[in-house]
């Protein structure tokens, strides 16, 4: 696979319709994430209540790949629990870094970025954003 085979139609068509997530006034944690290799960027609020997120916020400053894994992320993280998010950034660096499965059911069009495993360089940006995520609730949590 060539390099600029990862940028997918579907891929591009994911991190151009990226709504924008707006932080949020009051978010009982914020965590942020940089890659060192390519200087992307991910800073997120998390918003808990009941044991669910109940709001996030986000800015992303990052590739199209760490683009697409945010904008997953924005539409479907509502409603999730902390122990649903912490395995699915499990999942998620297992599917790159050990030939894992991607993820499924809500979380389904993360499968789109499974060709990223064949480039060990592109890992860190694509999971910023899940990082930030774990990171986030462990500071909520505390």
């Amino acid at each position: 696979m060539e390099f600029s085979d990862l940028y997918s139609n579907r891929i591009l068509e994911i991190a151009g319709a990226a709504r924008q997530m707006p932080r949020l006034d009051h978010p009982d944690a914020t965590a942020r994430k940089v890659s060192r290799i390519c200087g992307s960027a991910v800073e997120i609020d998390l918003k808990l209540d009941d044991g669910r997120v109940a709001a996030y916020g986000a800015t992303v400053n990052a590739c199209a790949l760490g683009q697409t894994s945010a904008a997953i992320v924005a539409e479907q993280i509502i409603g999730s629990t902390p122990e649903e998010l912490r395995a699915l950034r499990d999942r998620m660096a297992a599917m790159l870094r050990a030939d894992g499965p991607p993820p499924n059911g809500k979380w389904d069009d993360l499968k789109y970025l499974e060709p990223v495993r064949a480039f060990p360089a592109r890992h860190a940006s694509t999971l910023l954003v899940f990082d930030a995520v774990v990171e986030a609730l462990e500071r909520a949590e505390a």
